[in-house]
Formats: C-alpha cells, sequence, structure tokens
C-alpha cells in the first residue's frame, strides 16, 4: 500500500470584525459605493489613504462635500457618522508633479465628534504578525480582519504577504492585542499578487496628531 505525507498549509483567513473606530470612508455621499476605509485616532480625527482623498493624477482635493465617515458599519448599524471639516494631505503625497505611495496618507478632520474610542498609533519590527483590516468591495458592508500576516519593508513601503481588496485603502494595519494594540501602518495598494502594500507611522502623522492637541 502506498502511503502518502501530507502537510498541511495554514493560512491567515480573513474574518468578518466588529470595531467601533474603524469605518467606511464614502466619497460620493452616503448612498454611493465609492469608498475606501477610515479609523478614528481622535473622536473629530479619522486617518485613511491620501488616494481615497485626491485625485492622484493632480494631487488636487476631491470635493469634500461629498465625503461622510460611517464608524462601525455594518451593513444595518453604525456606532456614528459624520462630513467632513477638513482633509489634510501628507505633503509629500504629491510633489514635482508625481504622485508617491510612500507617502499615500492623509487625515481628514470631522465636523462632529464620534464617540467610540480612538485607536492608538504605534510602531512594530517586522515582519510582525500584523492584522490587515478593511472593507473589501467585494464584501463592502462589514469590515474584514486578516490576522497572522507577516510583511517586509523596500524603500519606505512594507509589503505584507495577505489578501487584501480595492475599498481597504485606507484600512488601518494593527499590531498587538487588548491594550497593546496599535495602528502601525496604513494599507494603500495591492500587488498584482493581491498582496497588501502599506505605508508606515511617520513622523508626519505623528506631528499632526500632536499639533491637534491630541497627543
Amino acid at each position: 500500500m502506498l502511503r502518502m505525507a501530507l502537510t498541511l498549509i495554514l493560512l491567515p483567513l480573513p474574518l468578518l470584525a466588529g470595531e467601533p473606530s474603524i469605518g467606511r470612508l464614502n466619497t460620493a455621499g452616503y448612498r454611493m459605493t465609492e469608498m475606501c476605509t477610515a479609523t478614528l485616532i481622535a473622536p473629530d480625527l479619522a486617518l485613511t489613504a491620501a488616494h481615497c482623498v485626491t485625485r492622484p493624477e493632480d494631487g488636487y482635493l476631491k470635493r469634500i462635500t461629498d465625503m461622510v465617515f460611517v464608524a462601525g458599519w455594518d451593513g444595518e448599524e453604525h456606532t456614528g457618522a459624520a462630513r467632513i471639516r477638513e482633509v489634510r494631505v501628507h505633503p509629500e503625497a504629491f510633489a514635482e508633479g508625481r504622485f508617491d505611495l510612500r507617502h499615500d496618507i492623509a487625515v481628514v478632520e470631522l465636523e462632529d465628534s464620534l464617540t467610540p474610542p480612538p485607536l492608538a498609533l504605534g510602531n512594530v519590527a517586522l515582519p510582525g504578525p500584523l492584522t490587515l483590516m478593511g472593507y473589501r468591495r467585494s464584501r463592502p458592508h462589514r469590515l474584514t480582519a486578516t490576522p497572522l500576516c507577516y510583511g517586509d519593508a523596500y524603500r519606505g513601503i512594507w509589503r505584507i504577504g495577505c489578501r487584501v481588496e480595492p475599498g481597504q485603502s485606507g484600512g488601518p494595519v494593527m499590531a498587538g492585542e487588548g491594550a497593546a494594540r496599535r495602528i502601525v501602518a496604513v494599507i494603500v495598494a495591492v500587488t498584482r499578487d493581491e498582496e497588501a502594500l502599506a505605508v508606515p507611522v511617520d513622523g508626519w502623522l505623528r506631528r499632526e496628531f500632536a499639533a491637534a492637541g491630541r497627543d
């Protein structure tokens, strides 16, 4: 009898998640499907990707009056919603006529403060483990979390070996658990292999956070 050895390969599986501080950033009003993901880092401040709120071809802001942040959206309910008062884009996201993915981050100031507890910024030594979170285009009404992801850095960009989809742009890359959990990067793109590219939390974001009196 031929005996076959079977090797079990465990891959990180995406899970439906509930997180009151992470939400959809709708960039074409309440009911349209043009969207990204954003995360509360203060009651009236959310972190996202720069290309979600600007036009990468010329760096101009999209129309702020069309933007709405809906925290904790699960297809039926949410933990708070607010329109956008102001958008602040990383100063190096668009320079010399070109969009620079290495600085593809932005913060949006909300017109109203929301009640979900903001998530803290932090840092982590690669490769991880990391958790990717966001609203996928194939599942736009429920937050998806993919744990046990690992990455490496190259020229200011993290490549993380877990699958992502459009819609997850702007979503947080998390490290740690419980009270030690921190946002360490922002999802900004997907590779041809459907892996995530992410921009790590940098000095500009920390200064922006501190200048707003929220440090």
